[in-house]
């Protein structure tokens, strides 16, 4: 009888043992994915702020675009007409204008925003290419806005490991 009681004191070490191992894979399955939804989520939250960046500077190049109504000819003029540099005001944060190209019949000027939503975590960028072109045989003008939005600030766009892009580009 001795005998058969001691078989059955190592079963019960063997099926502890099997217990604590399966606890212990569940734990760390659970901690796994929980720390790649943490990781997810973290970088859903950075493309929107990149979005967003990138649809303020739109909207603002439109903005600009519609209340200077400027023909191509005269549009990308590096001053206004004050003899001061052109510059766009985007929430409340001024950006020089820049000459990309110009011809008789288009322009193209850019312009960088940088601390958007500086009260939220130190600051976005954005970056905007404003094109305008004319077209004489038919008498309509165009407009091309691509503005992309950052979820660094503008010094780290090209270093930080993290950046997310976003572009948001308007047609009319």
């Amino acid at each position: 009888m001795k005998f058969m009681t001691e078989r059955k004191r190592g079963f019960t070490l063997l099926l502890a043992a099997l217990v604590a191992s399966i606890a212990l894979s569940l734990g760390s399955s659970i901690y796994t994915i929980v720390s790649k939804e943490l990781a997810l989520s973290s970088i859903g939250q950075d493309s929107q702020f990149a979005f967003y960046a990138a649809d303020t500077a739109a909207e603002c190049a439109l903005y600009w675009d519609t209340r200077s109504d400027v023909h191509p000819n005269t549009f990308a003029t590096s001053t206004d007409s004050s003899g001061n540099a052109a510059a766009v005001s985007c929430d409340n944060v001024s950006a020089p204008v820049s000459i990309v190209a110009k011809s008789a019949s288009a322009a193209t000027s850019t312009f960088e925003v940088a601390d958007l939503f500086k009260d939220v975590s130190g600051g976005y960028c954005a970056e905007v290419l404003l094109s305008k072109s004319f077209n004489a045989v038919t008498d309509t003008e165009s407009t091309f806005i691509t503005a992309n939005g950052y979820s660094v600030a503008c010094a780290a766009t090209t270093t930080a490991p993290n950046a997310l892009q976003r572009t948001v580009e308007l047609e009319y």
